[in-house]
């Protein structure tokens, strides 16, 4: 078996709200699990583990549920999301592709 991860607090304070804020607007909209579920492509148990904060949904689940209950991510305005995704993609074409780590022993001996 392979040992659970341990995820940041913040990280799961994070999922727990979007968590939360999905199980209120699906039963705001009246929508039920099973139905839900069936639109985003997942399984209610899926579904369930994402109202419950669960943080090995895998993210695209969570964001399709979240997009089809109308919760914004990052900003409420999908034309403003779509220039922040431009600009960030613009951003790293210009850093290079490939980090190495800085391991190398400088010898000041002379």
């Amino acid at each position: 078996m392979s040992k659970p991860h341990a995820y940041h607090p913040q990280t799961l304070d994070a999922i727990r709200v979007l968590g939360t804020q999905v199980a209120i607007a699906r039963r705001e909209r009246r929508l039920t699990a099973a139905n839900l579920a069936e639109r985003a492509g997942i399984s209610v148990v899926t579904l369930r583990k994402i109202e419950k904060g669960d943080a090995s949904v895998a993210i695209g689940s969570v964001f399709e549920v979240a997009t089809l209950l109308g919760i914004a991510l990052f900003t409420p305005d999908h034309r403003e999301l779509r220039r922040i995704l431009v600009q960030a993609e613009q951003q790293l074409a210009l850093i290079p592709e490939r980090v190495r780590s800085r391991h190398k022993v400088i010898s000041d001996a002379f």
